[in-house]
């Protein structure tokens, strides 16, 4: 299955959001995340929210779901 996701309407705050509030990163977030980190247009307060949520799933603060 696969994911298109038009990166002028994603907002990676929300996503953050998101993920923070369920505890966990779904397949759903994970193709987003990929996709923004793909399209290399990333500010540098994009890449620290991106590199924060990593870390978390690293420490065990997030979990991820299938």
């Amino acid at each position: 299955m696969q994911f298109f996701v038009n990166i002028s309407q994603f907002n990676l705050v929300d996503l953050c959001f998101q993920v923070w509030k369920t505890g966990s990163i779904n397949q759903a977030h994970r193709q987003q995340l990929r996709s923004a980190l793909l399209a290399e247009s990333l500010s540098e307060y994009d890449q620290i929210i991106i590199n924060r949520m990593l870390y978390a799933v690293r420490r065990g603060w997030l979990k991820v779901v299938s």
